[in-house]
């Protein structure tokens, strides 16, 4: 049963060895460098036993063994020593010395090759913590926007930095005691069966009884590290709140009732923390125990047998013996401890693999055709569309000619947004299809299509960046003067010229240190640079002020000259001369037309309009 749970929890780990299997030759260096650390140790604990017999008993009670075992490694490395004595005629003196000389060329190159099996394996742990990062990165850069919808942005945060962190020091970390500890331990439990088969079969016994111990210790972490990684990701929410809204929280004077919150959150972190580290601690000291317990009955077992001469061991064998198997405690002590370790990270695994393994629902087509230029039509044909079983989109049936402007207005939660999300496939449809030209968006390269239309929201989004790098984003060879004349289109320029830096302004986080207006112009001048064919305008300019609506609409109008465009407004009086109005309610269409002909309907269009005027 402890084998196939082991077998099984072994699978959370897949991606650490996948990632491990792309540098197999590192590993197999790593592997063999550790034996040979590992063998040179053992050697030098071995020289021991026939050095002590030698040298303090004398060469007259070290007699040479005409039979022996080939079995017996002790009993051969003494019968090669006493065979040198003879034939050279060493003093027990020189061999003292050249005892110690082999012992220190042995130490000399165990260490040697664990410095060898550490500078080859940190850089590799190094590059499996950078790929999780990267790959958790990439990943969120392809999920479809939907899905951040559902996700605290602090829990994601957590997640690629807390959780990868995690992973680095307990998971990663943990790759020295896979390989190191398990090949120490067999290749020691070969030595001393060698030695001694039955004083060996005695621990084997042992290990189960150990294992089992230290496996329930283990146990608990993953609850534990788990119920922290929750705790880690709301704290990072709250935190991530609190200084998009310190505005809010300071004029409605909520600080207390945020820093109970924070608080409670912190104190929950802390007591989840204190939890795991109890037990990880615990781990290291009980295995030490456990093994020295083991090294007292074997002294206690086997110096009754030597004593009773029912075991055919010299003291010195035995004391050989004890020595290499003492070298066993500190391996099993950092494998229970790598074990822990593992079972404290596999919180912070699951976490990570529940981003990567994520199903991206808005695929790129890698044989999809090329979408070069826009040159006739958007049509949508029965277009449904919903989301965890809610449908947001209903039968939705829409052509949009090129070079024509198609206003979407309705109620909030009406699906406007949800349908122009549609045409840059942020989202892909449930039934029905999307077509440009005639072709399904979907048999098009996702980039291509993207390629060819801009959009403006509602929010204004930049980058801690300047002011220029903005404006040309995704224009990697965008010259200043198209940056200035996209900017000038943009009714920008004025109060760009009018910075101490001009173009070179950096504008801050999220774009802080420009007002909304001069914010949402930049968007324009971006969105006039990449100059495409399709514009989709998501209420541009309904958190305005007058003057700053005036400007950027006047901006928006400079844009759109010539283009297919797709407009969501809030101010309907911003798409009065729309080639056609799309009115809809609960997801499905009710009204379609120019101003005039749905004012004339009396019907949801007219309603809307009269009370934006009454305001």
């Amino acid at each position: 049963m402890q084998v196939y749970s082991y077998q099984f929890s072994m699978k959370k780990y897949s991606r650490v060895f996948y990632y491990l299997a792309q540098y197999k030759g590192k590993v197999a260096l790593y592997i063999l460098v550790t034996i040979l650390a590992i063998i040179f140790s053992l050697f030098s604990f071995a020289l021991i036993y026939p050095f002590l017999d030698v040298i303090f008993n004398g060469q007259s009670s070290a007699v040479i063994k005409t039979e022996i075992s080939k079995t017996d490694l002790l009993g051969q490395m003494k019968n090669y020593m006493m065979r040198v004595i003879s034939g050279a005629k060493m003093s027990p003196t020189y061999l003292l010395g050249v005892t110690c000389l082999v012992m220190i060329v042995a130490v000399f190159l165990k260490n040697l090759f664990t410095y060898l099996s550490l500078y080859i394996l940190n850089p590799l742990k190094n590059q499996i913590t950078n790929r999780f990062r990267s790959d958790l990165y990439d990943k969120i850069l392809m999920l479809p926007i939907g899905y951040f919808n559902e996700q605290r942005k602090g829990d994601l945060i957590s997640r690629i930095t807390n959780d990868v962190t995690e992973v680095e020091g307990s998971v990663v970390g943990a790759l020295e005691g896979w390989f190191r500890d398990p090949i120490t331990i067999i290749i020691t439990l070969i030595a001393l069966f060698w030695v001694n088969p039955v004083l060996t079969t005695g621990i084997l016994i042992s290990i189960p009884i150990i294992g089992f111990i230290l496996g329930r210790i283990s146990k608990a972490l993953k609850k534990h590290s788990s119920e922290a990684a929750v705790k880690q990701g709301e704290t990072l929410s709250v935190l991530d709140e609190t200084l998009n809204g310190l505005r809010v929280i300071k004029a409605f004077n909520i600080e207390t009732v945020l820093r109970n919150r924070f608080n409670f959150l912190n104190d929950e972190l802390l007591q989840a923390k204190n939890k795991i580290i109890r037990r990880r601690d615990a781990a290291s000291p009980v295995s030490e125990f456990l093994g020295v317990l083991v090294f007292i009955g074997i002294v206690f077992f086997g110096g009754r047998l030597i004593l009773s001469n029912q075991l055919d061991m010299e003291p010195a064998a035995f004391l050989a013996y004890l020595t290499m198997f003492y070298t066993l405690i500190n391996p099993v002590k950092t494998l229970s401890t790598s074990f822990s370790n593992l079972n404290k990270g596999s919180a912070a695994i699951n976490r990570i693999e529940e981003v990567l393994n994520t199903p991206v629902t808005v695929d790129d087509n890698p044989d999809g055709k090329i979408l070069d230029s826009f040159n006739d039509k958007i049509e949508f044909k029965n277009v449904r569309f919903a989301y965890d079983d809610t449908v947001i989109l209903d039968n939705i049936n829409l052509t949009i000619e090129k070079g024509k402007t198609i206003a979407l207005v309705g109620s909030s939660g009406a699906g406007k947004s949800t349908l122009a999300d549609l045409v840059p496939r942020f989202h892909d449809v449930t039934d029905g299809e999307v077509l440009i030209d005639g072709v399904n968006i979907k048999d098009y390269a996702l980039q291509s299509v993207r390629r060819q239309m801009s959009i403006v929201t509602q929010e204004p989004i930049l980058f801690n960046d300047t002011i220029a790098n903005n404006i040309a984003l995704g224009e990697e060879n965008a010259s200043m003067d198209s940056v200035v004349n996209a900017a000038k289109i943009a009714n920008a320029h004025n109060f760009i010229i009018q910075k101490e830096e001009k173009y070179d302004t950096n504008v801050g986080d999220r774009g802080n240190k420009l007002s909304g207006g001069e914010r949402q112009r930049l968007t324009i001048a971006r969105a006039v640079l990449k100059n495409p064919p399709i514009l989709i305008l998501d209420e541009a300019t309904s958190s305005l002020d007058t003057e700053s609506e005036r400007l950027v609409q006047d901006a928006i109008n400079n844009m759109m000259q010539n283009r297919t465009s797709i407009v969501i407004a809030h101010r309907l009086s911003t798409i009065r001369h729309a080639d056609e109005i799309i009115v809809l309610q609960k997801g499905k269409i009710v009204e379609r037309g120019n101003h005039e002909e749905l004012i004339g309907q009396n019907g949801f269009y007219r309603k809307l309009v009269e009370m934006q005027e009454v305001k």
